[in-house]
């Protein structure tokens, strides 16, 4: 059987059912920056990836610890107004200190996924 062939009758058959529509960026120019920026053996999965609405594990990592960052700001500055008042300081301190340790566990768990990342890439001959 000829692919091309089948492939072609298919796309014929969704343009004259109209399927091809309604598409969302219809007639806006595609950006492809974000696709060529990637190297040439991920394109595809992470396109696939985004595609899904699944994100990379590094990038999930990174959103825990800007969230874990963002708790630990704000337990400070609970802290501070804990001291005006004269609330359980040492519950607000054991706090912050288990978000300091799990925030300290994810960099270092990210750290370690970008260095095997690293050495699983290709390195270009010179």
């Amino acid at each position: 059987m000829n692919w091309t062939k089948l492939a072609e009758n298919r796309i014929e058959e969704a343009i004259a059912s109209g399927e091809f529509e309604n598409l969302p960026g219809k007639g806006q120019p595609l950006d492809l920056a974000e696709y060529f920026a990637l190297p040439a053996a991920e394109r595809a999965g992470s396109m696939l990836l985004k595609n899904a609405n699944v994100i990379p594990p590094e990038v999930q990592m990174l959103k825990e610890i800007g969230e874990l960052e963002e708790a630990i700001t704000r337990s400070e500055n609970a802290g501070e107004e804990d001291r005006l008042h004269r609330t359980d300081k040492a519950a607000a301190a054991t706090s912050l200190a288990r978000l300091r340790e799990q925030l300290q566990e994810k960099r270092v768990a990210f750290s370690l996924a970008m260095e095997r990342r690293r050495r699983r890439e290709p390195r270009a001959v010179e």
